[in-house]
């Protein structure tokens, strides 16, 4: 590789977070099924970081395991309790579950927090979380981050945590979401594979 010229790409040394003392921890439902017959069955979230000139940028998200499409995220500089909990706001906003919805995360703080619980309660949403240590439980989200960072970020460090917000949001709203192509999905992006699937269940109720 050294002597063609070629380096092989690599992330940046992850930030050093405080664990806040675990509250709520709840048994692993989802237990690694990651291809649920239909949307709003399941979502998965996590968070990762973006490194700016500025300090850490912070990404929290929330995917439909159905179409892989991210249905709700938040960003901050900081990594907190109030950033997970955005993002699932903005989920259940745009989504407006007619049933309960699995939730599924890792025992981080932000997830193990009374308020994530709480929240969960209010809205009929049912909690999930990976074993300890065991990051295979959450493979779908953290894929999507992986994703992320291949395919935008390459290695890049924003000048601004705006300049940084404004791309992640380009990426996520205006390329993945609406145009790149999944293998779970038939080779179709998750906007269009949804749609596919609400059209095929009209159709039926039609028939």
């Amino acid at each position: 590789m050294k002597l063609a010229g070629i380096e092989a790409q690599v992330g940046y040394r992850k930030p050093r977070v405080r664990s806040g003392q675990q509250h709520v921890v709840t048994p692993n439902a989802l237990a690694r099924q990651f291809n649920p017959s239909c949307p709003d069955h399941s979502w998965v979230t996590d968070i990762t970081y973006i490194k700016t000139h500025e300090g850490w940028l912070y990404l929290g998200t929330i995917m439909d395991l159905f179409s892989r499409k991210i249905i709700g995220w938040a960003m901050g500089s900081q990594i907190t309790k109030e950033l997970v909990l955005d993002a699932l706001l903005m989920a259940v906003w745009r989504r407006k579950p007619k049933q309960s919805v699995l939730v599924h995360s890792d025992q981080g703080s932000q997830y193990t927090s009374h308020d994530w619980s709480e929240f969960l309660k209010a809205h009929g949403l049912e909690g999930s979380m990976s074993r300890r240590g065991n990051c295979h439980d959450n493979a779908v989200a953290e894929s999507f981050f992986q994703l992320l960072k291949r395919e935008r970020i390459k290695r890049r460090i924003y000048p601004t945590r705006e300049s940084a917000r404004m791309d992640i949001f380009n990426y996520i709203e205006m390329f993945y979401n609406t145009k790149r192509q999944h293998g779970s999905n038939n080779g179709l992006s998750p906007v269009e594979y949804e749609r596919q699937y609400l059209n095929e269940t009209k159709n039926r109720l039609v028939n």
